[in-house]
């Protein structure tokens, strides 16, 4: 066990302080080791004045270590005492004080005895420091051992699948089929790359290169790993396809009208943030939505501005998916709270969940330029909708 080179920096200042005490013959400080007996044993990290090696502690224990005694000594004409550096039971270390004579003044007493307990809060942060970086360093390694390890079930899952559509010829219902499930397989292969780059070690605390970074609530922030944010433009029809089949299959085996849209706008953007987006807002509504209850995908443009504003194209039509669902209405004291980071409506109490779904989508939403907001009832935002429960409309700015 070593000290971070921050500590022995702080070390040393709170030891030059003592220059000015010509009663002072020495500092040293000690870090306690665990013996092999089960002592503790005493290792010099740090002294005052600075001496080309550090000395070891001549009061050795019966274990063959060191160990602090709160009695003073003399040794060689010297009053030497000792500090402990102590957490509560447990011992961190000392502090050998060697100065001309014992008792010391008062004010020096005060101030060996400050700096012991600057050094002991100093060394038990240091020491936990260390300890949660070598846990994250376990967890990180078994984090990475496990991505690898489901990389093989996916390829297979891949393999399976191509093998079963040469066996499909000539039945396109089946293929179809066949083809959703090797879209599931390359989206979970890329949470799978994604969840790689996040065990990578960092090397900044910037985002990697094509990261989206996206501030959340209280100043914590949310971060769309770069194997899942967007490099290059998708049309709207690339991006929802996959979502809406799924979406559909979903709700026939769960026994619900599904609504899709007639047609889908002409648009192009970050098919990464747009698609995770959706992704919640439809896992939202078929996770808290009741049993039975329809629920479906809206597509509309609306104007974003003046006809100044506007682009000779006419580029500035906004893009609104909405999300909606034909069950109870949210609660309005909660239609704000739940796009915090971590709060869940009172509908989500005893599911699973983390409570990160709309908070991500929203902060995604704004980066992008656009918005995520709640309408109560779906109604309010097109008559064709549903005039019972609720609606989650994406807008973003046009292309």
């Amino acid at each position: 066990m070593q000290v971070s080179k921050r500590f022995l920096v702080l070390l040393d200042q709170q030891l030059a302080q003592f220059t000015d005490r010509p009663d002072l013959l020495a500092l040293v400080v000690y870090l306690a080791l665990p013996g092999e007996d089960g002592k503790p044993s005493l290792v010099p990290i740090g002294q005052w004045p600075h001496q080309p090696t550090l000395p070891a502690d001549p009061r050795p224990s019966p274990g063959g270590g060191t160990s602090p005694s709160p009695a003073s000594d003399t040794a060689q004409g010297q009053a030497r005492r000792w500090l402990a550096l102590r957490d509560d039971r447990l011992l961190l270390g000392a502090l050998r004080v060697d100065a001309e004579h014992w008792p010391w003044p008062r004010d020096l007493g005060d101030r060996l005895d400050a700096t012991a307990r600057c050094l002991t809060e100093a060394l038990r942060l240091d020491l936990e420091q260390q300890r949660l970086g070598r846990e994250l360093d376990r967890r990180d390694e078994q984090l990475r051992l496990l991505v690898h390890q489901l990389r093989n079930p996916l390829a297979a899952l891949r393999t399976f699948g191509q093998l079963l559509l040469r066996r499909l010829e000539g039945d396109p219902g089946n293929r179809t089929l066949v083809d959703q499930l090797l879209g599931e397989q390359r989206q979970l292969n890329r949470y799978v790359d994604a969840i790689d780059l996040l065990a990578a070690p960092a090397v900044e605390p910037a985002a990697p290169s094509g990261a989206l970074m996206v501030a959340a609530p209280e100043g914590a922030r949310l971060l769309l790993p770069a194997g899942l944010a967007g490099e290059t433009p998708q049309s709207l029809p690339a991006i929802l396809t996959p979502l809406l089949e799924r979406a559909s299959a979903t709700a026939s085996l769960q026994g619900r009208p599904w609504h899709g849209p007639a047609a889908l706008p002409s648009w192009r953007g970050d098919g990464g943030a747009v698609g995770e987006i959706v992704a919640n807002l439809l896992e939202n509504a078929f996770r808290y939505s009741p049993a039975g209850s329809a629920m479906g995908l809206h597509c509309s443009t609306s104007d974003s501005g003046t006809s100044e504003s506007r682009t000779p194209g006419g580029a500035q039509a906004r893009l609104n998916l909405t999300v909606w669902d034909g069950g109870p209405a949210i609660p309005v004291l909660e239609r704000d709270a739940i796009f915090q980071r971590g709060v869940r409506g009172s509908s989500g109490q005893g599911l699973s969940g983390s409570g990160l779904g709309l908070a991500l989508a929203r902060d995604l939403a704004r980066s992008l330029g656009g918005d995520l907001s709640l309408v109560v009832p779906p109604a309010a935002l097109d008559p064709a909708l549903p005039t019972e429960g609720n609606a989650f409309q994406l807008s973003l700015p046009g292309t």
